[in-house]
């Protein structure tokens, strides 16, 4: 996941209640939190007179998330603390993740901008922190875990095509492999973990509950068992519900007349997209499939299982599949391809396809998607041409890959944390 730099959001008017716990906080730690009231003596003595201008503008800040490990004894936090406070920084956020050997402290930071962030490792350092790793976070970062984890749970709940996407925003930047059992020629991957899952540092396996495994990936940053257990929670919150696909659908009529239906896909559909297959030619096979027209059919069952992505079907009024259109999750990018019977292509079909998957894309908070296909597909070319998005093309050997960047849609309004008390490990 790549953090973004957006406009902080303003600060909502505090209750009384709110208002003395941010007193308490700046007793403790000698300054206090972004957009704190004024403490009673500053009340006595305004710092210039009502109506005159202000001859100090306000620090700039930057957001940043930081995790550093210390050692699981007393005081070791509030260290940390007083060390941040020095270079007035305020905390925003704070997890804890135990380990069998000290403590995982993760923070959500509002960091001086004149602070870069070799200052705020080395402040860190000096306190006890070591393996300390900080990056850019933005307002996004602002909602607190468990809203979060209950969000992604929800969203999963919903749809077993989330779970992939639930995992990589539960974890940040990573990179999330979902595996199959078997290969599409029938042959056992044998790469089905333990029901209990592997945890092996930057990498975890679980089982997926529709068969295989699900691997997470985070080379730049180890996971810790507190991590592992959310994962594993939202794997079997995901085996408890069983196989779901929303079942919402939208009828259109197409320019010269015709209605569709378009709705989500799932393996229900695989006899109906095997006699499409059937009526399709060999060049249009061909040009979706980069490969042998015969092996066209044993992507299907992979292509509509929820796990691997997402897919939309488009049907007539006689209840006749003539279109599918796939978003899948390949590691941490996305694609999208297009199949159109024969008859039914030119006619907006792939197309409408096509806008529907990037929004769900966007949706998702994917930053672009890319089509694989051949320099001869004009329909898919002006398919992607017709998305009006930035568009990047290379061609190597009559292969055309073409990635467009999207616009995300906007993510709801983060909810501003409480600060968080000074405590001992």
């Amino acid at each position: 996941m790549t953090f973004r730099a957006t406009p902080e959001p303003p600060h909502r008017h505090r209750p009384r209640w709110r208002h003395d716990l941010v007193a308490w906080w700046s007793r403790r730690q000698g300054h206090a939190p972004p957009g704190s009231s004024p403490s009673p003596a500053a009340d006595a003595h305004p710092a210039h007179a009502a109506g005159a201008p202000e001859t100090t503008a306000p620090e700039a800040t930057t957001l940043w998330r930081m995790r550093t490990t210390v050692r699981d004894e007393p005081g070791t936090l509030a260290a940390l603390c007083a060390a941040l406070a020095g270079h007035r920084v305020d905390i925003l956020a704070l997890q804890t993740h135990p380990l069998t050997d000290g403590t995982v402290d993760e923070f959500l930071l509002r960091v001086p901008e004149s602070l870069p962030s070799d200052g705020l490792t080395d402040a860190v350092a000096a306190a006890g922190g070591r393996d300390t790793w900080v990056e850019r976070a933005d307002t996004h970062d602002l909602v607190d875990a468990p809203t979060r984890a209950l969000t992604l749970a929800t969203r999963t709940a919903l749809d077993a095509a989330e779970l992939p996407l639930a995992l990589r925003q539960l974890f940040g930047r990573c990179t999330i492999h979902s595996v199959p059992a078997k290969s599409l020629s029938g042959r056992s991957l044998e790469s089905t973990p333990p029901a209990e899952g592997v945890l092996e540092e930057t990498v975890m396996r679980l089982r997926d509950p529709s068969g295989g495994a699900i691997v997470i990936e985070r080379p730049y940053l180890p996971f810790t068992p507190t991590e592992f257990a959310r994962a594993r929670a939202l794997v079997e919150l995901d085996a408890r519900l069983g196989p779901r696909i929303p079942h919402d659908g939208d009828v259109l009529t197409l320019p010269e007349g015709n209605a569709i239906t378009v709705r989500r896909a799932h393996s229900g559909d695989l006899a109906a997209a095997r006699e499409m297959h059937a009526r399709c030619s060999s060049t249009t096979l061909g040009m979706r499939y980069h490969g042998p027209v015969g092996d066209a059919d044993r992507y299907l069952a992979h292509l509509l299982s929820p796990r691997f992505g997402r897919t939309l079907a488009a049907y007539t009024a006689s209840g006749r599949l003539v279109a599918l259109g796939h978003l899948l999750w390949d590691g941490d990018e996305t694609e999208v391809a297009l199949i159109v019977e024969d008859e039914w292509q030119r006619r907006g079909v792939g197309g409408e396809l096509l806008r529907r998957l990037v929004a769900m894309a966007a949706e998702a908070g994917c930053e672009s998607v890319y089509a694989v296909t051949q320099s001869a597909n004009t329909g898919m070319v002006a398919a992607m041409r017709a998305l009006e998005l930035p568009l990047d093309y290379q061609i190597e050997q009559g292969t055309l890959v073409i990635s467009a960047r999207l616009d995300p849609a906007p993510a709801p309004e983060p909810v501003l944390p409480l600060p968080v008390p000074p405590h001992a490990h």
